[in-house]
């Protein structure tokens, strides 16, 4: 049959989008590619290999100036605390993403501020005095140093237009050295760490890597014990150094639209059920948190317990990112203490985006730890042409909430009310607020909204906290800095599209009593749920004792949208592992390099890689090495 001409207009356009976000792709490839690029020049500049750590705050220090960056000291000891003992080289990459180098724009700015007549000079005795006394106090000597440059100094003055333009081309050069020694050094450039430019859009290419223990909460650095050093030290200098190695080839179908042997919930109309709604929310780091909830079973039944992205209002021409995150959630039951937790199940069975488990429970306390891969849930440079107005003034002159923030925070609204009850009790404000601003909201200050603001039950209602916004906004006089700290922190950017964070809702049905759920904190990965996805892995996936190494052995655990990886080192010394993904195809890895290394320590076992398709509409293929490096 003919097809008509609106659908022939419907394909054009199918096709336009799908050419322009495989462009876009690219681009981010390619912006990703030459950040590593950089990154790795400027690390070999100071080091012989990737492999080397950086051990001391002057190295530190001169590595980041070799990347074009002119770090203060307070800067370095943000990085380098009392108890760190050296930072790997994706520790050096994660730093680079935070501290970004100075603009001209910000430079100028402030200077101006010291030149309040705006004559584009500064005294040479106001310079001494400033830099000799505030912020980070600058020696005499050091400030002449900076006085006797003739290229910016005359008659007693700064230039500070010049300085700064000197400033720029020196950090320029500093960078542009780096890469050129790279480049002509073969033996440098076989060490091959990083996303590649020669990398084709097929492979695995995110930017997020896990960061060091090193830099991470206290949380993480206590997984050492059970699932070791969870550092990706970056590429090693030669794949000659491997002696022994397993190879895994696994082709993948399409999972787009995959179903698997779960019961649909709604078939369950005689059971009881409890809901509650959370959200995974993406750190600056890479790191990701999300709420954790208590299950409370009064006797033992059949349950069936579901976690899916729950789908907020969509606009169009908005960005639905959060739906393609993929979820999972771990069972795990309480005996005794919190500290120690049994693994029962996770939610393998698929149903579209719905991952699910059925099976008996006993009474009593379940944690329901949920979990994503951050394969797709990561940072991404998304270019905001126009940023979204928030508030605007009437022609009473009276401040408002423009349509499209109004709209935004009735979905935040929506994510944050977990019980969805259609209001925000105490605790499930608290959550907003440690996100937001990291503090609590006590009694007596909620005493103070129910004054002010819309209540019903002693709970915020979604006029309410539209009211509560808008105070914030008078507060400010029209300025919208807070608000937006508050939306960027919720995982929006400045178009109002959620890019960084997936609100997903879980669904415990139970066939002989009143389940209760319960969200308890909203945290990191803890070293419980790390434990759990390794023995889920070691449970269910493929066994492999590598090549000439019984001591070590990789597993591996596919589904229909998802492979794991897990190394376990049974020998009493700590092994690195170099993993190679270069032959995969179509696939996405959460660490964010197609060749990486990791350490993994004594009588332990870590979490290698998780991967899922670039493009769940096609075939993908899974082929991975993993060598031990001698």
């Amino acid at each position: 049959m003919a097809s008509s001409p609106e659908n022939n207009t419907s394909l054009s356009a199918q096709k336009v989008t799908r050419s322009e976000s495989s462009q876009a792709k690219k681009s981010q490839h390619a912006e990703e590619a030459i950040f590593y690029m950089n990154c790795r020049a400027a690390y070999l500049t100071v080091f012989k290999s990737s492999l080397e750590n950086i051990k001391s705050k002057e190295q530190l220090s001169l590595v980041l100036q070799q990347a074009g960056r002119n770090p203060s000291q307070k800067t370095v000891d943000k990085y380098w605390t009392s108890q760190m003992a050296t930072l790997n080289f994706d520790d050096f990459c994660n730093i680079l993403k935070k501290e970004k180098p100075a603009t001209k724009t910000e430079l100028l700015e402030a200077f101006r501020k010291i030149d309040t007549d705006n004559t584009g000079y500064i005294l040479h005795d106001e310079l001494y005095k400033i830099l000799t006394t505030r912020g980070e106090k600058m020696t005499w000597d050091e400030v002449n140093t900076i006085t006797k440059q003739a290229d910016f100094n005359c008659d007693g003055k700064l230039d500070y237009n010049k300085f700064c333009d000197l400033y720029m081309t020196t950090s320029e050069q500093c960078c542009k050295t780096a890469r050129e020694k790279l480049e002509v050094n073969s033996r440098l450039r076989q060490q091959q760490f990083g996303s590649q430019a020669e990398t084709s859009s097929e492979g695995i290419t995110l930017p997020v890597s896990k960061p060091s223990p090193r830099i991470s909460r206290k949380t993480d650095r206590e997984l050492a014990p059970t699932k070791g050093d969870s550092r990706t030290p970056s590429r090693p200098s030669s794949a000659q150094s491997c002696k022994a190695s397993i190879s895994t080839t696994i082709t993948m179908g399409a999972s787009s639209n995959r179903n698997t042997k779960l019961i649909e919930p709604h078939t369950m109309k005689e059971w009881q059920r409890a809901q509650s709604k959370g959200c995974f929310y993406l750190e600056e780091d890479g790191e990701i948190i999300s709420h954790k909830y208590k299950l409370h079973l009064p006797q033992r039944s059949t349950v069936c317990i579901t976690i899916k992205p729950f789908s907020v209002r969509q606009v169009e021409g908005k960005s639905c990112h959060w739906l393609s995150v993929d979820t999972a959630l771990y069972i795990l039951k309480e005996n005794e203490t919190q500290e120690n937790l049994q693994l029962v199940s996770f939610t393998e069975q698929q149903n579209k985006e719905m991952f699910g488990w059925k099976g008996e429970l006993g009474s009593g306390v379940y944690w329901l730890l949920p979990f994503t891969t951050g394969c797709r849930l990561k940072k991404v440079k998304t270019q905001v042409t126009v940023e979204a107005k928030l508030v605007y003034r009437g022609e009473d002159g009276e401040l408002a909430l423009s349509e499209e923030f109004r709209a935004t925070l009735l979905d935040i609204f929506e994510t944050i009310d977990l019980d969805g009850n259609g209001l925000l009790s105490l605790e499930e404000y608290n959550f907003f607020e440690l996100r937001t601003s990291g503090e609590k909201c006590d009694e007596e200050a909620w005493a103070v909204c129910k004054e002010n603001f819309d209540m019903k039950k002693n709970e915020l209602t979604r006029q309410g906290f539209m009211d509560l916004n808008l105070m914030e906004a008078n507060d400010r006089e029209g300025d919208p800095s807070d608000l937006w700290v508050t939306l960027l922190s919720l995982g929006y950017n400045k178009a109002l599209e959620m890019t960084e964070a997936c609100p997903f809702v879980i669904d415990i049905y139970a066939e002989k009593c009143k389940p209760k759920i319960k969200a308890m904190y909203l945290e990191a990965g803890s070293s419980q749920l790390n434990r759990a996805i390794c023995k889920s892995v070691v449970n269910k996936g493929e066994a492999k004792v590598m090549d000439g190494c019984e001591n070590i052995i990789v597993y591996t655990y596919k589904t229909g949208r998802r492979i794991t990886s897990v190394i376990e080192n049974k020998s009493e010394n700590k092994v690195i592992i170099h993993v190679n993904n270069e032959q995969s195809k179509n696939c996405l890895s959460n660490r964010g390099l197609t060749v990486f290394a990791v350490e993994v320590a004594p009588k332990s076992m870590m979490v290698s890689q998780h991967v899922m398709p670039l493009n769940e509409q096609e075939e993908w293929l899974y082929n991975c090495v993993h060598s031990i490096l001698r």
